[in-house]
């Protein structure tokens, strides 16, 4: 009896010492509090700190008007970080959710730059550029008095600079490898797809013309020699004819 006494008193004081504990925890963050924590962990540039605090501040509190902010900032700290595929997605996201916003000219740039940011050489892979380019000429298609339709004007020079420089190199391979129809092809598309306002207009000319004597010659008949102690012809005629 006395140890079941002992027993129901050590339970008692946990359940005493658990509901102190509980009255006594300090209430979680509100919504204010967790958009200011996360703006400083983002202002000291830690941005993985501040995307663990701006999703809880979304799982928290998806209604508050701090939610929206906390989006574009996980997307921008996603981008900082150079996590391009993670920026993408939660742009992509917020452009999908909030469509009328009046951000969605930042989101569309953003989306844009995420794939600008990833263009490398001529001889790489092209899809960075030509995302690049459908989000930029996107933006500038539906906000064209935007201040970022103005800053994506240059980057879509770039970016067809980028295009119109693989086009070349490709051309300028098949030239090398003496596949001159394929050539002419590539250097046909610098010219006429990417107009003279490219790095590669000029040269694209000189190996156009190139690549097209080159097909000539192949085309041309072949002369088919005299074989060796042929009849002079023009002596036969002239005993012919007895002159």
């Amino acid at each position: 009896m006395k140890k079941h006494f002992i027993i129901a008193s050590c339970l008692f004081l946990v359940l005493v010492i658990a509901g102190c504990s509980l009255f006594g925890k300090k209430p979680e963050k509100t919504a204010p509090e967790l958009a200011a924590e996360g703006g400083k962990y983002y202002a000291d540039e830690n941005y993985q700190k501040a995307i663990e605090v701006y999703k809880r501040l979304k799982d928290w509190y998806p209604y508050s008007p701090y939610a929206k902010e906390a989006e574009i900032r996980i997307a921008d700290a996603h981008f900082n970080l150079e996590e391009y595929d993670d920026a993408l997605f939660a742009y992509e996201q917020y452009e999908q959710l909030h469509p009328s916003d009046p951000k969605i000219p930042y989101i569309i740039y953003q989306i844009g730059r995420s794939h600008y940011d990833r263009i490398e050489g001529i001889d790489r892979t092209q899809v960075p550029a030509r995302k690049a380019m459908e989000a930029f000429q996107r933006l500038r298609s539906r906000f064209p008095e935007s201040e970022y339709a103005e800053k994506a004007a240059p980057l879509i020079e770039e970016a067809r600079n980028n295009l119109a420089g693989h086009e070349f190199y490709v051309g300028r391979f098949y030239f090398k490898a003496g596949h001159y129809k394929a050539a002419v092809k590539r250097f046909e598309t610098v010219l006429n797809k990417y107009s003279d306002d490219t790095d590669y207009h000029e040269d694209a000319q000189y190996y156009l013309a190139e690549a097209r004597k080159h097909l000539a010659q192949q085309d041309a008949p072949l002369e088919t020699p005299e074989p060796p102690g042929s009849p002079d012809t023009s002596v036969t005629l002239d005993r012919d004819t007895g002159m």
